[in-house]
Formats: structure tokens, C-alpha cells, sequence
């Protein structure tokens, strides 16, 4: 029979893997990593570089590994070795997927094991071609600037027609005018003025 200890602390490790299955559900990416050899310092140095829409826990592997399947991940098993710490993004995956490259670039006791985006699971090398991506906001800034470049041709390309038969109607009327009688008229009086 279960003692009230063993109870206490088999609920703890329910609620644990309910907790970390929720933030695996609710995250934009997961990154997992491996912490070994860092110190608590860089760890909260990390933690403070990623920011406040992700969270970067240290979890143990079993209750972590659970909590995936409970979430309904596959494919992470090989990643549950050794001290592994998680990085729940919630905000852009690729913001937080540069400041974990560059802070393993820094502290290279930082090993990017692998994770999940957009619920599929992904490889080491998954998460550093999300790091080399633009981030969103320069993305839609330069979707923005094409649509506007675009936007700008569509307009003179519509403009054109309208200005070259304006160019076209104001040279008839110049042409018409120069040939108009009363022009001819001027131009008699003006040669016989100038014979006489």
C-alpha cells in the first residue's frame, strides 16, 4: 500500500506532466537543449535573452517525454538524454530559435538538440535553418515594399494610356490648329505685305 509520501509525490509528477504537455500544446515551437556544464549565470542570462514569450525550463527527461506523448508529439524520444532544459516559444519561433544559435555560438556547452515546430518534430539542423530565417517582421516589411513597388507599376502602367492619348489629343489640336484657315489667311496677308 502506497504511502501518503509516495501519493504526494506521484501527484506532483501527474501535475508536472500536465503542466509541461500544456506548454508543449500552446507553445509555437519547442526547443529542446542540452545544459550540461553551464552555469546558473548563463542559464538566467539565456533566459533573460530569449524574452518574456518564451520560457526556458529545466525539466527531467521521464516527465518531459510523457508529457510529449500526452501532448501528441512523436519523434522526440532520442532527444530525452542527458540534462535537458525545453524553450517554449510563444511568440515568433524564429526570434527565438536566433537568440538559442547565437547564445550556443557564445557558450558553446549549449548543444540545440532538436524540438518541434508547428507540431511537427524537428532536428537540430530544422532549428538552425529556422535561425538563419528573417524574422517575421522584416519578412512583411519586405512583402509590404514589393506589394508597394508593384502597386506603384500597376499605376503607371494604368496612367500611361490615359497620358499618351493626352500627349496624342494636344498634338492633333496643335496640328489642326496650324492648318486651320485662318492660319492660311495670316500667312497670305503676310507674304503679299511682304511683296509690296
Amino acid at each position: 500500500m502506497a504511502t501518503a509520501a509516495e501519493t504526494t509525490v506521484k501527484s506532483e509528477k501527474v501535475q508536472a506532466v500536465s503542466e509541461l504537455a500544456g506548454k508543449f500544446r500552446d507553445s509555437s515551437a519547442t526547443v529542446l537543449t542540452e545544459y550540461r556544464g553551464l552555469t546558473v549565470a548563463q542559464l538566467t542570462e539565456l533566459r533573460h535573452s530569449l524574452g518574456r514569450e518564451t520560457t526556458y525550463t529545466v525539466a527531467k527527461n521521464t516527465l518531459t517525454s510523457r508529457a510529449a506523448k500526452d501532448a501528441g508529439l512523436d519523434g522526440l524520444d532520442g532527444l530525452f538524454v542527458g540534462p535537458t532544459a525545453i524553450a517554449f516559444v510563444g511568440g515568433d519561433p524564429v526570434e527565438a530559435a536566433k537568440h538559442l544559435r547565437d547564445f550556443a555560438k557564445a557558450h558553446p556547452l549549449l548543444v540545440i538538440k532538436g524540438g518541434v515546430i508547428e507540431g511537427r518534430a524537428a532536428t537540430a539542423e530544422d532549428i538552425t535553418k529556422l535561425a538563419n530565417l528573417e524574422s517575421r517582421e522584416i519578412l512583411l516589411a519586405k512583402l509590404a515594399g514589393a506589394m508597394k513597388g508593384n502597386m506603384a507599376k500597376a499605376a503607371a502602367v494604368f496612367a500611361a494610356p490615359a497620358s499618351k492619348f493626352a500627349r496624342t489629343m494636344a498634338a492633333l489640336q496643335e496640328k489642326k490648329a496650324a492648318e486651320s484657315p485662318a492660319a492660311g489667311t495670316t500667312d497670305a496677308a503676310a507674304e503679299a505685305g511682304a511683296e509690296g
